[in-house]
Parts: C-alpha cells; sequence; structure tokens
C-alpha cells in the first residue's frame, strides 16, 4: 500500500510540475508577444527619426555645417541619459545612441575615420566605440599619417592617442600636434578602458610563446608571471601584429605534426577579426588602465558649458617665464587639467609645454589667460576646444 501511495505521490508531483511548466509557458509567450509589439514599433520609430535626420542632411549639404558635431553629441547622449529611468544601465542607453547616431552619419553623407592601425589596435577599437559601425575606417599605420590624412581631407576625421593613465603622454602624438598647430585643430576627447585580452588557438597548457607591444607586457607582469612564468616573451611591432604571428606559428605547427603553443595579448577586436578564440580577458594587472583620445579635425567645435581647451606653447627665454604662464591661467580662474612637455626640435634645451585648460576658447576667463600668457611666450597656439569627456567607453 504504501509503494503505491508513493507512486501516486510522485505522479501528482509531475502533473503539478507539468501545469506550473504550462503556466510558465503561457505567460512567456504573452511578455514575448508584447516584446515583439514594441520592437515593432521601436523600428518604426527609428525609421521616423532617420527620415528626419535626412531633411537634417539635405540642408546641410547647401552650408558648411559638420556631419559629426561633437557638442551637438554631446547634448544629444545626455538629453538620452536624463530620460532613462531604468532598468537598462546608462553605459547601455549610450551604446544604442551611438550606434543610432552613426547610422545618421551614413544617411547625411559618408564618413570617414583615420585611426592609427593596423586593424585590431586599441585605436581602432576606440574609433569603433566612438563613431560606431556605420562609418569608414581607414587605416593608418602612423599618428604622423592620421595628422596628415585629415590635412588633405582624406579623412574626415582622425583618432589618436594622447595619454595612458598608467604610461603617460604619448609623444609622437604632442610632437603631431606642435608641427600641426594652426593645420588640425581637437575637435573631441573620449576616454576608453584599456583591457588586454590573452588570445590563442592552443591548448593553454601548451602555451610556450607569448606575443605582444613591450609594453602591454610590462601591464600584465603580475598574471604572466603567476600563469606562464616559464613561457617566452616576443615582443611585436603591435598587438594586432601580435595576434597575426600567433595564429602563423600555430598554423605552421600544426603543419608539421607539432603541438601549437603560441598565443598573443591584445585586444577584443583584434581576436575577433583576426579568428584567434580569447583563453582570459582583462588580465591587466591595473584594472584602471584608461587611455584618453583626441578626435582632430580641419573644424571647430561649438560651445557646450563644460569644455576644454588644448594649448601648446613655447616660454620666453627669460627667468620664471613658465610660472608666469601658468600664473595667468591661475588669476583668470582657468584650471589646468594636464600638463606635458617635448623638446622642441629646434635648440637644445627649449621646450614646448602642452596644457588642457577647463573652458571654451571663447569664455572670457580663457580669452583672458590666453592674452595674459602670451606675453611671456615666443609663440602660443590653441589646438582646439572640445567638450569634456565625462564618461569612460
Amino acid at each position: 500500500m504504501a509503494k503505491k501511495n508513493t507512486h501516486g505521490s510522485s505522479n501528482e508531483s509531475s502533473n503539478k510540475a507539468g501545469e506550473e511548466s504550462a503556466i510558465d509557458s503561457a505567460a512567456l509567450d504573452g511578455l514575448r508577444n508584447k516584446i515583439d509589439t514594441i520592437d515593432k514599433k521601436l523600428v518604426a520609430m527609428l525609421n521616423e527619426r532617420a527620415g528626419f535626420v535626412v531633411e537634417v542632411g539635405d540642408i546641410k549639404r547647401g552650408s558648411d555645417t559638420p556631419i559629426y558635431a561633437p557638442h551637438r553629441e554631446a547634448a544629444v547622449l545626455q538629453r538620452a541619459l536624463d530620460n532613462n529611468d531604468g532598468p537598462l544601465p546608462n553605459r547601455t542607453i549610450e551604446a544604442i545612441y551611438r550606434e543610432m547616431m552613426s547610422g545618421s552619419f551614413a544617411l547625411e553623407r559618408p564618413l570617414s575615420i583615420g585611426f592609427l592601425g593596423p586593424p585590431g589596435s586599441y585605436s581602432h577599437q576606440a574609433s569603433v566605440k566612438q563613431f560606431g559601425s556605420s562609418v569608414e575606417y581607414s587605416d593608418l599605420r602612423r599618428i604622423g599619417s592620421v595628422f596628415s590624412e585629415v590635412r588633405r581631407g582624406h579623412v574626415n576625421y582622425g583618432l589618436v592617442p594622447i595619454e595612458n593613465s598608467i604610461g603617460g603622454g604619448i609623444t609622437e602624438t604632442l610632437d603631431a600636434l606642435r608641427e600641426n598647430a594652426g593645420k588640425v585643430r581637437v575637435y573631441a576627447e573620449i576616454q576608453i578602458a584599456i583591457h588586454h585580452m590573452f588570445l590563442s588557438d592552443a591548448d593553454p597548457k601548451d602555451i610556450r610563446r607569448i606575443h605582444s607591444k613591450p609594453e602591454v607586457f610590462e601591464q600584465c607582469r603580475a598574471w604572466i608571471n603567476a600563469n606562464y612564468p616559464n613561457a617566452v616573451l616576443c615582443p611585436d611591432a603591435s598587438t594586432s601584429q601580435a595576434v597575426m604571428t600567433a595564429l602563423e606559428e600555430n598554423k605552421t605547427a600544426r603543419e608539421i605534426g607539432a603541438e601549437p603553443g603560441a598565443a598573443a595579448i591584445a585586444s577584443e577586436l583584434a581576436g575577433e577579426l583576426y579568428g584567434l578564440p580569447c583563453l582570459q580577458n582583462s588580465i591587466e594587472d591595473n584594472p584602471d588602465n584608461i587611455t584618453r583620445f583626441y578626435v582632430i579635425s580641419q573644424e571647430k567645435a561649438g560651445r557646450t558649458g563644460d569644455d576644454k581647451t588644448a594649448i601648446t606653447f613655447v616660454t620666453e627665454d627669460k627667468h620664471g617665464a613658465l610660472v608666469e604662464v601658468l600664473q595667468s591661467f591661475h588669476n583668470a580662474g582657468v584650471n589646468l587639467s594636464h600638463i606635458d612637455k617635448r623638446p622642441s626640435g629646434r635648440e637644445n634645451w627649449n621646450y614646448t609645454f602642452y596644457i588642457d585648460a577647463t573652458g571654451h576658447r571663447d569664455d572670457p576667463e580663457m580669452v583672458k589667460a590666453l592674452s595674459d600668457a602670451s606675453v611671456h611666450c615666443k609663440e602660443i597656439h590653441v589646438l582646439g576646444s572640445f567638450p569634456r569627456s565625462q564618461r569612460i567607453l
């Protein structure tokens, strides 16, 4: 009798579970139908918005109004985030809007963005995060080439790294800014979190050689020592090239019947582009590694009320000249958020200084600071005013 009752209890439980499953399925179907209805409305509204974008593009074609305007972008993004009551996080909303604006650029007029290549580099990744997937990208192998292609009008905008939170200022960019002062302008800035990925199509236990840039090895030293202390570290010209090298080494090993043992440390984008699987993500020793980039252009950015101005200057050869220049900004109430220097390249022990100052070049305080500072300078150039980056992409 007990055995019979046990079977009955089991069947009863099974039937109850089946009933709950059917109820859950019905509830899910109802929610999915609602989502499908909203998706249909979303697509219709996106295309309605795109229709107005086309009209804006038609008007702009008759004028010199830029297609990409960072001050307008900043306002649109901030308005979208202000309207966000959740549950989607702001980061998701911003990503959606950036991709939507990328499609809008393409509707108004095709845009081309020059970046420091090769494809899969962190500059490429930063470009895609900023401008989305609907614009054209030009792989330029030198920072100087990004500047020259913007000057020639071969690309609409260029993206170059200006400073890393660990490694400091990017000297090639600083030199190019000095050489191109007055010819191109700093148009926007973006901040990108740099995460290094451990990539390989080999068995992790067989990895004997790791390829990357020397700077990347330093930034991942603790992880490498903990996980692959005996691996040979092979410096390469770029992280993208490291991925290609690792792929080729492993392919050759398989062809001769050997166990592949090469890996690379590079960006997630590089792994996706070249087909090298990610074995471990975010292996950098400092998770707060951030690189700041400038967007350069032939155009001027409008004021937003939360701007920065990039300036370069060479002081007069007199006692206290640098102090006087910095004091000029202090006296005008202008904060300096970044300062760097490079040899002027004209005479020994003479330096070109670079600063980022809080405010727009047309702000009265900035006008006064620049005027007062110029008295103590052999030369001073405003490289550009641009909206201050408020978020890390």
